[in-house]
């Protein structure tokens, strides 16, 4: 490993809370893998964003290994994070640059998602899945697949449970709404309703999020919501991690893992904020 540098990149965020939540993140995983030298940097609203962060890791390896801390391959991931890649190789021509997947939504992510769910559904005072309905709220893309792959977790959710209504949400970009939601499962007869946020970490939207529950609350005074948060230092995002870096170290050939479109208009999922 010393000759390998690991950058993770994280999504970068506006709130105060946000990006010192991801740097401790980084720090409890640096000390579960002592023998790794691990960077951080962030896509947006950082000091250190991709490319000081590119050229911090070649400075400290001969290979950098590219971690990208945000779920889905939607803009960022395809268009961005490799643009600022290859440029980093014309300056460091030296070093190999290898692009790990970013945390799919998988196995690992429903695992979270489920132990959310049994939380969540354990605070209503009448925990019947047959009248509590559950929406899986995506942060919305422009990148079809990844909206699809929001769909697949909320499929994996109904399959998985007894609740008869499992929606899907996004907070912007694309629709439905989590608002349209909400009222469709009400005119359905839903009792009580569970909102499922399927995010990382804190920001300015899981702010946003909070605020809507309010809301929803005071409209619909006679349902019952609950709702999980981000999330935040679960095991399972760490052995993602570890299993994006592992299978590098166990692979010396070197090739890049993700299948990356150069050309690929840069993905505006993150400004739906203004």
């Amino acid at each position: 490993m010393k000759n390998d540098c690991i950058l993770l990149i994280g999504h970068g965020s506006r709130d105060p809370n946000g990006n010192p939540q991801i740097e401790r993140f980084t720090q409890q995983w640096r000390d579960s893998q002592p023998d790794w030298h691990i960077e951080l940097c962030f896509i947006e609203f950082a000091e250190v964003e991709i490319a000081q962060g590119l050229d911090i890791a070649a400075a400290n390896g001969r290979r950098v290994i590219i971690v990208p801390l945000v779920l889905n391959a939607a803009g960022h991931v395809r268009a961005e994070i490799p643009h600022h890649i290859e440029h980093a190789k014309q300056r460091h021509p030296e070093t190999q640059f290898i692009y790990t997947p970013p945390v799919t939504t998988g196995e690992p992510i429903f695992t979270i998602l489920k132990r959310n769910l049994q939380k969540a559904f354990a605070e209503l005072d009448f925990p019947s899945p047959a009248n509590t309905g559950v929406i899986l709220l995506g942060r919305g893309s422009s990148d079809r697949n990844a909206n699809g792959e929001v769909s697949k977790m909320a499929r994996w959710l109904f399959e998985d449970s007894e609740h008869d209504l499992v929606d899907v949400a996004f907070t912007g970009v694309t629709t439905p709404r989590l608002e349209t939601v909400v009222q469709r499962q009400v005119s359905l007869g839903m009792k009580q309703i569970i909102v499922l946020p399927l995010y990382l970490f804190d920001g300015t939207l899981i702010n946003r999020i909070h605020r809507q529950m309010t809301r929803l609350q005071q409209q619909y005074a006679g349902i019952a919501f609950a709702h999980s948060s981000y999330f935040g230092f679960e095991p399972e995002i760490k052995e993602v991690l570890n299993t994006r870096v592992m299978n590098v170290l166990q692979d010396d050939k070197g090739s890049e893992f993700l299948d990356i479109d150069p050309d690929a208009h840069h993905d505006h999922e993150h400004h739906h904020h203004h």
